[in-house]
């Protein structure tokens, strides 16, 4: 189970600046509900162009509110010069540290501001959520080979676990994992060889098959759903398709088929047999 600091906590049960600003000076837009989450950030200016009011909305966990809300105080009374040098390692390092798996709710906030200062330096040109320039690496979250290559020298990254953590790329299907692989390569002018996955283990009978899974489900996956007040049931296992129930915050939720596919299978896709799929049961 993730370990949050005290601060994240406070951050989120009690965010900070929670709104929106009419008219703002800055105006700031990322992400997308349909790829699970979305921050708008807005802030005002005064007359000697310090930060004198910051606001945000946000659709997401407590790791993006706590990102945001923290965010919004690091911004106030600051100058535009000041704010850009605020990284998503400031963001997190403000909040007393952030689970690796949630680094991508500060890259997001660093993201929105960035957005809002350029709306601000443009004289009101929007960057809307939606559109994306450069070739998209990974269709599943909308993510292009530019913002896998910042995240990448930004923060060092060096395997496709880590690209996730910070972008969510590579996170759902899998099918960019390769190219992410290359980038990467590329980058740090080296083969760094991502997490070998225990999927290498093919000659399981289908009593060890069904354990390994149980196991999975147990220290991998339900942990996970658990932060955010879900669960998981192994139901039944046909051949390669392991069929479950999700349960608590999880069940009925507008994104539980992406649960489905970025926690459940691709865990057991890398822990047990790349040849499985996960349907609800």
């Amino acid at each position: 189970m993730w370990d949050y600091t005290e601060k994240v906590r406070e951050h989120y049960l009690h965010p900070r600046n929670v709104g929106e600003i009419d008219q703002p000076d800055g105006f700031g837009e990322i992400g997308n509900i349909t790829c699970g989450d979305a921050l708008r950030l807005t802030f005002k200016l005064d007359n000697e162009g310090k930060v004198a009011e910051i606001k945000f909305k946000t659709f997401g966990c407590g790791s993006a509110i706590a990102s945001a809300s923290v965010l919004t105080e690091m911004c106030k009374g600051k100058t535009l010069d000041e704010i850009k040098k605020i990284t998503n390692n400031d963001i997190a390092t403000e909040l007393g540290g952030l689970p690796r798996e949630k680094m991508h709710c500060s890259v997001m906030g660093q993201e929105a501001l960035e957005a809002a200062i350029t709306f601000y330096e443009t004289g009101g040109i929007k960057t809307e959520p939606e559109v994306k320039h450069g070739k998209v690496v990974c269709t599943c979250f909308n993510v292009t080979e530019a913002e896998i290559e910042h995240a990448v020298r930004e923060n060092g990254l060096t395997t496709v676990e880590d690209v996730t953590n910070f972008t969510k790329a590579g996170g759902a299907c899998g099918g960019c994992h390769g190219e992410i692989r290359t980038i990467i390569e590329r980058i740090n002018g080296a083969i760094h060889g991502d997490k070998q996955p225990a999927a290498a283990v093919k000659q399981l009978t289908t009593l060890q098959k069904i354990d390994l899974i149980r196991k999975v489900l147990e220290h991998d996956v339900k942990p996970v759903l658990a932060n955010d007040g879900g669960d998981c049931e192994l139901i039944d296992v046909d051949g390669n398709t392991v069929f479950v129930k999700l349960h608590g915050h999880c069940a009925g939720c507008a994104f539980s088929n992406m649960t489905l596919i970025s926690v459940v299978e691709r865990n057991l896709r890398e822990k047990v047999s790349e040849q499985l799929s996960v349907k609800l049961a």
